[in-house]
């Protein structure tokens, strides 16, 4: 099986690593270095690290007109594998692999097609997701579907754990299910259209909490933002991301207002407060909300 892999974050690479224990990878596609970081020095994605490490040519189109030639260029492919690439596939590119394109989505299909799969199922207080292989087509996640493999949601879990967790249970899949597509043991099956669900990206006006919620709705959105982009509000003129959150079980507080119980930061609600565990203020390292309350020396003050 000659395969080529389109991926570019860390979600990405342990689906390489499966590919490869799987199918001759004759070549790696990501995005183009980009600046990380405060230095904003450009680093290369860590799917090409890992293909620089496993001596797979690595190819880095500036934009997605370029993915059909270098997929004729490579030649005799069988199928394309994509994870979390970051670019549209031109419907040109779809047919040049034999057995075209199979993606690893990190949702059920069809709930919550597109870009944010994880973070919407979050927000939504689903109790499962879990994720799809299936075969890229034309449409935004509506190709037809070859296999799923479901996995609880725990009520806690930031939206980072799970794809963490995601990206693994992914692979394994991708390594067991993936030679029975090219052998033709696995049809895949067309989506019900009428189940599907949007998983639009996060917008910046999204991240900005509204404290006046209660204290579900708040700890949905914190955990879903969570580590990355991050929700926050403000405290005084800087913004202040709070990352972690469980309930307090405290109803005295009003909704942004900061206080240090048992031990503990806790901050109001519309309904009961909800403890602080870790919180991230401007132009400072992610620390616990007990760290941060104890080192400040003024009022603990209000979020708005």
């Amino acid at each position: 099986m000659k395969a080529v892999f389109l991926g570019t974050p860390d979600v990405a690479v342990p689906s390489l690593e499966a590919l490869r224990d799987v199918a001759e990878v004759a070549a790696v596609i990501t995005q183009p270095d980009r600046p990380r970081g405060r230095s904003k020095t450009p680093r290369p994605p860590p799917v090409k690290d890992l293909a620089i490490e496993l001596d797979i040519p690595v190819h880095q189109p500036e934009s997605s007109k370029e993915v059909a030639p270098m997929l004729r260029s490579i030649g005799g492919l069988d199928v394309a594998v994509i994870v979390a690439f970051g670019m549209l596939i031109r419907p040109e590119a779809l047919t040049i692999p034999s057995r075209g394109f199979v993606n690893v989505h990190f949702s059920i299909l069809p709930r919550w097609r597109g870009a944010a799969p994880v973070q919407r199922a979050i927000q939504a207080g689903d109790p499962v997701t879990g994720v799809t292989l299936m075969a890229l087509d034309e449409g935004l996640d509506t190709g037809p579907i070859y296999s799923t493999r479901a996995t609880s949601l725990g009520p806690d879990e930031t939206a980072g754990e799970v794809l963490e967790r995601l990206s693994h249970t992914g692979a394994r899949h991708l390594g067991e299910v993936l030679p029975t597509i090219i052998s033709g043991q696995v049809v895949a099956t067309r989506q019900d259209d009428s189940s599907a669900t949007h998983a639009a990206k996060v917008s910046s006006e999204e991240r900005r909490l509204d404290l006046g919620e209660t204290a579900l709705t708040l700890a949905r959105t914190i955990h879903a933002l969570s580590p990355a982009p991050g929700a926050y509000a403000a405290l005084g003129d800087a913004r202040f991301k709070v990352l972690r959150v469980r309930p307090s079980g405290r109803t005295s507080m009003a909704p942004g207002e900061l206080g240090l119980y048992d031990g503990g930061l806790h901050m109001g609600t519309a309904t009961e407060a909800l403890e602080l565990l870790e919180v991230q203020p401007s132009g400072k390292r992610a620390m616990s909300g007990r760290e941060w309350a104890r080192g400040r020396h003024e009022a603990l003050g209000t979020l708005t």
